[in-house]
């Protein structure tokens, strides 16, 4: 069974997190909407269970959530994933999203590493209306998109490449980050024979 669940609290973040590489249940919930957005692309895209419910300190910011919630995947795809037996290993794509491109390679190598080459236009996304009194609007700060990353690859030990081809705006630049990412690790994990793909016989 190649499943995982996480759970971890710290004075920043409470989060329960769990993740089956063989589909299952998915519910995200989080204090960040644009976010809740990013990991429900994610679940659907990659077809894997996943189910996570974070209460971070959104008063401060959303930097604990996004980068906590990365940590937490990774260590529960790196338990999941086991000793990475019969797995592809190695998986890309180059993927579209309206005036978007996005190229993203992963590598199931059990060395933690993140390239992430991307301009983002815009320093914020806004989930509605920017003047809205909501916990739920205009608080994504683009440049947590990358700490989620760099937090989940470190945590996973995988390699992951995310570059940016073409693209204008910042909201389709991540959906479009999420579902490459997501669709990577969807053939990376997938089971293709017995062995572990390693000359080494270890990874």
């Amino acid at each position: 069974m190649r499943k995982a669940e996480i759970k971890r609290k710290t004075n920043e973040t409470d989060i329960a997190l769990k993740l089956d590489l063989d589909g299952g249940a998915k519910a995200v919930e989080t204090d960040c909407g644009f976010f809740n957005h990013m990991l429900e692309l994610f679940a659907t895209h990659s077809g894997f269970g996943f189910e996570v419910k974070c209460k971070g300190d959104s008063q401060v910011d959303f930097h604990h959530t996004v980068e906590d919630v990365g940590i937490a995947l990774g260590q529960a795809f790196l338990s999941a994933v086991g000793d990475k037996r019969g797995i592809a290993r190695y998986a890309d794509i180059i993927l579209p999203m309206d005036e978007t491109l996005i190229l993203c390679a992963v590598d199931v190598s059990g060395r933690g590493y993140l390239n992430f080459d991307v301009e983002m236009p815009a320093a914020k996304v806004f989930d509605g209306d920017e003047n809205a009194q909501s916990k739920y609007a205009g608080a994504f700060d683009s440049e947590l998109a990358e700490e989620f990353f760099i937090a989940f690859a470190r945590e996973a030990k995988v390699t992951l490449h995310i570059k940016k081809l073409y693209g204008k705006n910042t909201h389709h630049i991540i959906e479009g980050i999420f579902k490459a990412f997501a669709r990577v690790l969807k053939k990376a994990v997938k089971i293709e024979g017995d062995e572990i793909p390693s000359s080494k016989g270890t990874l």
